[in-house]
């Protein structure tokens, strides 16, 4: 049998091979501290689910319109605008995950041999999803500079010209925790408008934020025209299981984008989208006691990994950190799970090697735990 090529230009996914691995352990009878996935450990609140089976009792189990129900495009159109965006119902697409939204916008934005730039640390998907596309990769190392983009907007531009096609940023950042400054925002606006160049603002963790400015790219002078926004409820509800997100973005790309999806996915899950509407509309405390437990463990970790002398970035959003370990991350990584019982991601399938992360959406007791086993296995 032969396969596409466009298949056999990605690898598997790196975060969900080391849960696969861990569960596998765990099967076995072993006690591991999975710290590689990054889904909240917390329900999802009790009114979305309330709302999920009324929708079901009410018949909303059939086929949803295709580019999402009408009142969940209204009520992100006005969350958006609440962000200080322009975006209407008509400029949304609700997709089944924002993986599904990213995924979409590759395959209507990039042909083969486009330039896509990332800045590494990049989330695993996005490489695999612009190869999937055919596009070449450029990319910008942040480990220099903390992991911060500001510092490296001069390398940006040296990069960035009217032959790239897209540009990706992610802030909060998935795996650094870093959150990108409004110097650093303006710098990437600046750049787009000079070139004409297409923005992906992947804003999957816009809530899971420790005090920093949250900018939106679509907000700033003259990008609305040029930025597809990515989000979705996975994060800042805990409903990764749910599968729900979205793309907001000009209507002519609304429109060729909803091409993909007609003809892949079809839609999103019908009462699914109606919980949607409820976690906009009926939002409670949760997300904000969510955070403030993801901030008190990242607290925790910094102090134990200052304990033991081990350096690491200071994460400003999101629930993730980058801890520098072997040159051969990978290697590290196996051993680590193997011997310790301990589970990370290799840095390397976020394009640094040299890292693992690790991820804080576990109880305190676990990342003590961790660190712990860690430790006495001599791998910190």
């Amino acid at each position: 049998m032969n396969y596409a090529t466009r298949v056999q230009r990605v690898e598997p996914s790196a975060t969900l091979a080391v849960s696969n691995l861990a569960k596998e352990l765990e099967a076995a009878g072993e006690d591991v501290v999975d710290l590689s996935v990054g889904e909240p450990d917390f329900d999802t609140p009790d009114h979305i689910k309330a709302a999920a089976t009324e929708a079901m009792e009410a018949g909303e189990t059939g086929y949803a319109p295709s580019n999402g129900i009408p009142e969940l495009r209204e009520a992100i159109a006005e969350k958006l605008q609440g962000d200080g965006m322009e975006y209407e119902a008509d400029n949304v697409i609700v997709t089944p995950g924002a993986k599904q939204a990213l995924f979409e916008t590759f395959q209507t934005l990039v042909d083969e041999g486009d330039e896509v730039v990332l800045l590494d640390p990049a989330w695993v998907s996005y490489e695999a999803q612009a190869k999937i596309a055919g596009a070449d990769l450029t990319r910008i190392d942040l480990r220099p500079h903390d992991f911060q983009l500001e510092p490296a907007l001069d390398e940006l531009a040296d990069v960035v010209s009217d032959d790239t096609e897209l540009l990706l940023v992610n802030s909060p950042n998935n795996p650094t925790g870093a959150v990108y400054s409004r110097e650093a925002m303006n710098g990437v606006r600046d750049l787009a408008v000079d070139h004409d160049v297409t923005v992906i603002a992947d804003e999957i963790y816009q809530h899971i934020n420790y005090g920093p400015e949250h900018v939106s790219l679509s907000a700033l002078e003259d990008m609305y025209e040029r930025t597809v926004t990515i989000n979705g409820f996975s994060k800042a509800y805990a409903m990764t299981g749910w599968r729900l997100g979205y793309l907001a973005a000009p209507e002519e790309l609304i429109d060729q984008a909803g091409k993909v999806q007609s003809h892949s996915v079809s839609s999103a899950v019908n009462f699914v989208q109606h919980a949607g509407v409820t976690a906009l509309e009926e939002r409670g405390e949760e997300t904000a006691e969510m955070v403030e437990a993801f901030e008190n463990r990242r607290d925790l970790l910094l102090d134990l990994f200052d304990e033991h002398d081990v350096d690491v970035s200071h994460p400003e959003g999101a629930f993730y950190m980058m801890v520098p370990v072997d040159d051969d991350d990978k290697a590290w990584a196996t051993n680590a799970l193997e011997d310790a019982k301990v589970a990370t991601v290799p840095g390397s399938a976020f394009g640094t090697p040299g890292y693992v992360r690790i991820s804080y959406a576990a109880s305190a007791d676990r990342l003590e735990e961790g660190v712990e086993r860690l430790v006495e296995a001599d791998y910190l």
